[in-house]
């Protein structure tokens, strides 16, 4: 398994479907048996099914303008890593949403384990800084 490969394929359906709210194209992105965490201390989303109930239930009130991924950092073991900003709408109100994926992949290059760290802010703003690093 190609592990830069598998994240760039990872970060680009990401962000297409994300935009989209396609729950479809990003559980496959997984194996059947992964563990998602959406921030550190929530419980674990584990297996594909309770992966997409996340999913639908975070896109519920989500209405997304622009979504960006950075291209992916890639380490040893299967693992990568990849910054992401949202620029969207909840609940009537505009939003600006900025994190990082850790990812680590099985040999047929789905996501067997994430872990997202992220904020939120009010309006439509782009994070301090760069957008990204790489």
């Amino acid at each position: 398994m190609d592990t830069r490969a598998a994240a760039e394929r990872f970060v680009r359906v990401w962000e297409r479907a994300w935009a989209a709210h396609d729950v479809g194209a990003l559980v496959e992105l997984y194996a059947e048996e992964c563990v998602h965490r959406s921030m550190p201390f929530r419980e674990p989303h584990r297996g594909r099914d309770a992966l997409a109930a996340y999913l639908r239930w975070s896109f519920a009130e989500e209405r997304v303008a622009d979504v960006r991924f950075s291209a992916p950092l890639v380490g040893p073991d299967g693992v990568a890593v990849a910054e992401f900003r949202v620029l969207g709408d909840e609940g009537g109100a505009e939003s600006a949403l900025a994190g990082c994926v850790f990812v680590r992949f099985d040999e047929a290059g789905r996501a067997v384990e994430t872990r997202d760290y992220w904020h939120t802010a009010e309006g439509h703003q782009e994070p301090a800084g760069r957008l990204f690093f790489l």
